[in-house]
């Protein structure tokens, strides 16, 4: 089974973890449009991909023995000191020096996947770095929708953000990341910081067009909570509005919910169905009151969701 995961940090992660545990032929797809911390460094100094979250997926794919928890150790070890290197993830370094000797994004992600026995692809979603763009209606200046931009600025924004969008506004697309669209079975997107992983990834237009056209199933992983600025009052049903504003042509089958969320009269489940989607609810959290998925509760919710069809 062809399965395609798309996002970015900690919720692509999370997703990935869990489907590493299926049997499933899986690909990672992942946003480029980080301007922070060491990504956001060495993207202004080499002109390349920000590599962190392409970073984070490949970790995820690491296998559940000794060699893979090394090496996912060593991608995501952090350099310490007060030099230029001071907190610089080795595997950005690996990545990055990769790409320079190669000069071939996807062909260099391979080769660390194949370095690391990843059990499945991680791509970017386009070809190009990305910036993020957000209308926000700030806290200090609520009457009127001001421009933010930048990923870490967006995310960390003091107020509501409305809208966002990409500059450039017609990436070209991974060809490899449309590829493997249209040939999936399902397609996995979220969960993630909402605005700034998960929407991006409905923004670049080739893809975009792939997701709507392809025939996989389609499933949609809700957060465990609100995300502090970005998505700061949001319900669920809020996140499934703003989807459907930013992707209005997109269908889903499916969309997964921690039960502990709050789904008040059904109206998360009728958001859903207008969606083209079933809710399922499930416990996905490590624990009670986590913002954290547990990869083996989150790899269930995926396996009855997949047995259905």
């Amino acid at each position: 089974m062809r399965v395609v995961a798309l996002g970015g940090g900690h919720g692509l992660a999370a997703s990935l973890s869990a489907l590493r545990l299926l049997q499933t032929d899986l690909t990672g797809v992942v946003t480029v449009a980080d301007n922070g911390g060491s990504s956001g460094r060495l993207r202004d100094e080499l002109g390349v991909l920000p590599p962190g979250d392409l970073r984070m997926a490949l970790a995820a794919l690491c296998a559940d023995d000794e060699w893979g928890r090394q090496w996912a150790g060593i991608l995501q070890h952090r350099f310490d000191g007060n030099g230029p290197l001071r907190d610089h993830a080795v595997g950005n370094l690996l990545i990055a020096a990769i790409w320079e000797i190669l000069g071939d994004h996807v062909g260099g992600l391979d080769l660390v996947g194949e370095l690391l026995g990843a059990r499945g692809r991680v791509l970017p979603m386009a070809a190009v770095p990305l910036d993020i763009e957000a209308d926000v209606h700030l806290r200090s200046a609520p009457d009127r929708l001001t421009l933010v931009r930048g990923q870490v600025q967006v995310a960390g924004v003091d107020g509501q953000v409305v809208s966002v969008r990409l500059d450039p506004m017609d990436p070209p697309a991974c060809p490899e990341a449309l590829e493997a669209v249209r040939e999936a079975d399902w397609v996995v997107i979220g969960p993630g910081s909402w605005f700034t992983s998960v929407m991006p990834t409905l923004l670049v237009p080739e893809l975009r067009d792939a997701l709507v056209g392809t025939s996989a199933h389609r499933v949609l992983v809700l957060n465990l909570q609100e995300q502090a600025g970005e998505t700061e009052g949001l319900t669920p049903t809020d996140h499934l509005e703003v989807l459907s504003a930013h992707a209005p042509d997109l269908g889903l089958d499916a969309v997964v919910a921690d039960t502990s969320l709050p789904d008040g009269r059904g109206t998360l489940a009728k958001v859903a169905r207008e969606l083209g989607a079933q809710l399922v609810t499930a416990d996905v959290a490590r624990s009670p009151g986590s913002d954290q998925h547990d990869p083996h509760r989150l790899a269930d919710a995926f396996r009855a969701i997949l047995d259905r069809v």
